[in-house]
């Protein structure tokens, strides 16, 4: 059911993309500095937040955080991107989201509100091995593209938590965090045990090859006959 959700939110938000992308890449916009604009919108929705401006402060950051997909639609459209494009995206990711749930943390810590606390920040301490145990398993050549809750989904639960904390439910935004934390921790412990998975494949022997071939090592019945 999460995959399928997944998914569908993802095709949505690929949608309302693609358009976008196209106009981008004809006026003369690169996939980097999209990236970098948006990171910067980030940062500003973040301040917003901090600043207890919770519902300015969600529009402001999923807005600009929709931009992670649009900078990648760009470089696919435009013949794909080059390696350090790849890593400033990823830079930009993690700068954005340590903004993000570290605003998330000071607004709850102004408010007295610490079980909050701790949830943002095992949100944002879950939410970078994520991305890290991705990573690292393709530099090993292994696969952990798994996971019920990526970059794109852990901005948008915060975001309805934001939405909650706006419409003066104070419990809403801690919950959605520790809710977030849980997902993010499950998450983790999927792409490790897919790495490991893809591992042992890579390390199995190959039976066909290690099996004895029949007709080299068998006796020919006709040699011994005669």
């Amino acid at each position: 059911m999460a995959k399928i959700v997944q998914t569908t939110a993802r095709a949505a938000v690929a949608y309302g993309v693609n358009p976008v992308a196209r106009f981008l890449l004809r006026i003369g916009v690169t996939p980097n500095a999209v990236t970098v604009a948006g990171t910067v919108g980030v940062l500003i929705g973040s301040y917003f937040g901090s600043q207890g401006h919770l519902l300015w402060g969600t529009v402001i950051v999923t807005a600009f955080a929709l931009t992670d997909a649009l900078d990648g639609t760009m470089a696919r459209m435009r013949g794909g991107t080059g390696k350090f494009g790849a890593l400033l995206d990823s830079s930009m990711d993690r700068l954005a989201d340590g903004a993000v749930f570290g605003a998330v943390a000071y607004y709850l810590a102004t408010e007295g509100i610490w079980w909050g606390v701790i949830g943002a920040l095992v949100s944002l301490v879950a939410g970078q091995v994520v991305s890290y145990v991705k990573a690292r398993a393709q530099s090993l050549g292994l696969n952990a593209d798994v996971g019920i809750v990526e970059r794109l989904e852990r901005l948008l639960i915060v975001g309805v938590g934001g939405l909650l904390g706006a419409a003066g439910l104070d419990w809403g935004l801690p919950a959605v965090l520790w809710v977030l934390a849980a997902l993010s921790l499950f998450t983790v412990f999927q792409r490790l045990i897919s790495a490991a998975r893809s591992d042992v494949r890579e390390q199995a022997p190959d039976v066909r090859e290690q099996a004895p071939d029949v007709k080299e090592h068998a006796p020919d019945v006709r040699e011994q006959a005669e």
